[in-house]
């Protein structure tokens, strides 16, 4: 079955969607050959495509080895969010009053966010969530900042899978109603705040999940295949950190 999506754009922003949704993991091979027959295009395209994403800085190439999805480390995730934090914060510090339909649409968006909270589709969920502070600068009519604000985004996103970040999403949701309500009352002061105690909050809890097991992604790889495996194989046990 092919995915409807031909252009070397077309194809760059379906990968990142798949990012953003939590469908594709960090480390995942992107096989030129395997993409091509999916999107029924030429492997030209597909390399293409994803030179555009290795240059936004989500995928990762090598001459041997192939396109990757980047795997962020804890140093990545903290410059993103800092990035994050100053064009977020900064587009609602000198933004104008927005518009009654911008209101509207991220309006529509959280109510999206909260029917996806109540149903088992994680993917669509982790989508919206990540989305949203795409559409956010986006109602502000600049797209250059949203475009560079959707590969930040896709980068702190791959981070918390990564390492399991400990952020909820009901949490995530709560605070996006009280920013989009911030802006609807014309008080952009208030939604710069709730903005930057939101973003404190997702980075706290992924500073919290390296905190109590920074080598989390390594003892998930090293887990026993089944229940019944020789439980002494690959028995790793969180180490003391030494002060």
């Amino acid at each position: 079955m092919t995915v409807t999506a031909k252009s070397s754009t077309q194809i760059a922003e379906r990968i990142t969607e798949a990012m953003l949704a939590r469908k594709l993991a960090p480390g995942t091979r992107l096989g030129e050959q395997q993409l091509a027959e999916l999107f029924g295009v030429s492997r030209t395209q597909i390399r293409e495509a994803l030179t555009r994403l290795v240059t936004r800085g989500i995928v990762t190439v090598s001459a041997r080895r192939g396109w990757y999805v980047i795997e962020p480390t804890p140093e990545d995730a903290r410059d993103a969010f800092e990035a994050r934090r100053v064009l977020e914060l900064g587009l609602l510090r000198h933004a104008r009053p927005i518009s009654a339909d911008a209101i509207r649409k991220l309006r529509r968006h959280v109510e999206r966010e909260q029917a996806s909270l109540e149903g088992e589709d994680v993917a669509t969920r982790s989508f919206l969530l990540g989305d949203f502070h795409v559409c956010l600068c986006e109602s502000f009519g600049n797209t250059l900042l949203a475009d560079t604000l959707r590969d930040l985004t896709t980068r702190t996103t791959l981070t918390a899978m990564q390492y399991q970040s400990s952020h909820h999403a009901r949490q995530s949701c709560a605070e996006h109603v009280g920013i989009v309500a911030a802006l609807e009352s014309g008080d952009l002061e208030q939604a710069e705040q709730l903005m930057h105690t939101h973003l404190c909050n997702v980075e706290a809890g992924l500073e919290q999940s390296l905190r109590s097991d920074p080598l989390s992604p390594l003892r998930r790889a090293l887990a026993p295949l089944t229940e019944n495996f020789d439980q002494q194989s690959f028995a790793i046990s969180p180490q003391p950190k030494e002060c």
